[in-house]
């Protein structure tokens, strides 16, 4: 049977399960979060701030993905908790450093095993973990690509 609105059932998109257990991700995160003080996006950014230990806007936002006016009361809101601070370089004052602060690099042993605790709760082995990895960069950094291409539908 050949049906003209197979296109917009439910079973045949990608993006409803991706979307489902991205919410159901972070719902499980979010109980270990709060005993840190912390939502999952600001997670994230700590994250990368662990790594990196220091960075610009513009990176960070490169890296995440996320544009300033998202990133700028994140950091400001880590700021204001103390994970985080602000520094303005004597050369240009416009533009500003973030930096770990003690407090935040203190909270990192504090966030060491949420991933453990979370990874329990998902029901794939390693190696799909890793494959999963992989084939989602593929498609966010396709996506991206295509942004860069000026071939992006949502300016």
């Amino acid at each position: 049977m050949n049906d003209e609105y197979e296109t917009v059932k439910l079973k045949n998109q990608i993006c409803f399960p991706l979307y489902l257990c991205s919410k159901e991700i972070i719902r499980r995160y979010t109980p270990y979060l709060k005993e840190i003080d912390l939502t999952y996006t600001q997670y994230v950014v700590m994250m990368y701030f662990w790594e990196e230990g220091s960075s610009n806007l513009k990176d960070l936002g490169r890296t995440l993905i996320l544009d300033s006016s998202t990133l700028t009361p994140l950091i400001n809101k880590l700021v204001k908790k103390g994970f985080l601070e602000k520094i303005k370089q004597t050369r240009d004052e416009r533009y500003v450093m973030i930096s770990l602060t003690e407090k935040g690099k203190a909270l990192q042993e504090k966030a060491l095993n949420i991933p453990l605790k979370v990874k329990d709760c998902v029901a794939i082995s390693a190696e799909e973990s890793m494959q999963l990895y992989k084939i989602l960069n593929k498609i966010i950094f396709g996506m991206e690509k295509e942004k860069e291409n000026g071939n992006d539908q949502n300016k």
